[in-house]
């Protein structure tokens, strides 16, 4: 409550109270047949009774309900603050104004801790449902094949190595959704110790290059640097780490790229940065999907993604080993147009 806002209540009631003092007078003096005072005097006698009411008012509301208040103020700021004590003369202050300050605070603290339980309540069930069903499919394949070669297929030579090859790549498929994981848990609960050291983020991308060459050929897709760079940019990183986050980026921009399309690696220098992109001209991705698109197992096309063999799970682990190193990563994107992911290094 403001101190406004007091001094609002304690003129209205005492308005009343003169207003009803003055009608009790009038009523007396009917019922006594007494002579009715005149103007000048009522109006004093009306001007009395306000002063009184609202000087009893005010020290009744500061007087008793002031105490009252301080004592909840002290027990909201010990809450809010429990290794600082409360000194005298904050304790003194006017504990209206002070008290309705903290609880207005407070209630917006926790309806932004509601919310945020909200969003996490939410997020849980998506990621349980989502992890239930991308584990789902490949433990019914395996089930199936498995069942098959039970059921007699074991003793035919044309179908048992091929359904035992097909339950093998569905076992690996839930070992790389369970390694991701664990990938992810180490890195969130820092049980994995970055071993930081300078390297060639160049060479380094060259390498990654190199690795997905064959995949680039099949998807028919140009793999190149945008500009090579003339010299070494040494960066301050985790070499292996972040090889796993440019195999995830570049491995991405392949499998969702376009046919004849390309994917190019760029680097610029920025302050004692080194920003490094990669970025294609396949499909695009509609802007509304991009606030979640780091998240774990979120897919912008469910069924093509699954199609294409991934966990879910890339983009959240390069997004963990990036912030890990205390830098960021980002996306932007436009349908039609092309993709490109960006994060940023330590320059060395």
């Amino acid at each position: 409550m403001r101190k406004a806002t007091v001094f609002q209540i304690i003129i209205v009631s005492s308005v009343l109270i003169s207003v009803l003092l003055t009608l009790l007078l009038f009523i007396v003096q009917y019922l006594t047949e007494a002579e009715f005072i005149e103007e000048s005097l009522l109006f004093l006698f009306f001007f009395s009774a306000f002063i009184i009411s609202a000087i009893i008012i005010y020290f009744f509301v500061y007087g008793v309900f002031n105490e009252k208040l301080k004592v909840i103020y002290r027990i909201i700021y010990n809450t809010k603050n429990p290794y600082k004590n409360l000194n005298k003369n904050e304790i003194a202050i006017d504990a209206f104004k002070k008290t309705f300050k903290e609880v207005s605070e407070w209630s917006s603290e926790n309806k932004k801790a509601f919310e945020r339980l909200k969003y996490l309540e939410e997020f849980r069930r998506e990621f349980v449902g989502n992890i239930a069903h991308e584990l789902k499919t490949p433990v019914f394949t395996v089930q199936g094949y498995l069942l098959t070669l039970l059921d007699g297929g074991l003793e035919d030579s044309e179908i048992n190595r091929k359904f035992l090859e097909r339950a093998y790549k569905g076992v690996d498929r839930m070992t790389k959704i369970i390694e991701d994981l664990d990938v992810i848990n180490q890195i969130e609960s820092e049980k994995i110790n970055l071993n930081t050291t300078k390297f060639d983020i160049v060479d380094l991308a060259k390498e990654v290059m190199d690795e997905l060459e064959i995949l680039s050929k099949e998807k028919n897709i140009s793999l190149v640097f945008d500009k090579a760079p003339s010299s070494k940019i040494l960066v301050k990183a985790d070499r292996r780490r972040i090889s796993q986050v440019l195999l995830n980026l570049i491995s991405n921009s392949l499998h969702y790229g376009k046919e004849n399309g390309f994917t190019k690696i760029r680097f610029y220098d920025i302050d004692n940065q080194v920003l490094v992109e990669v970025a294609d001209n396949g499909p695009g991705i509609d802007e509304k999907h991009l606030p979640r698109l780091f998240e774990r197992f979120y897919r912008v096309d469910k069924s093509r993604a699954r199609n294409e063999g991934g966990t879910g799970l890339g983009l959240a682990i390069v997004k963990h080993i990036v912030e890990a190193h205390g830098q960021s990563v980002k996306v932007r994107s436009t349908l039609e147009v092309g993709s490109t992911f960006s994060f940023t290094l330590p320059r060395a």
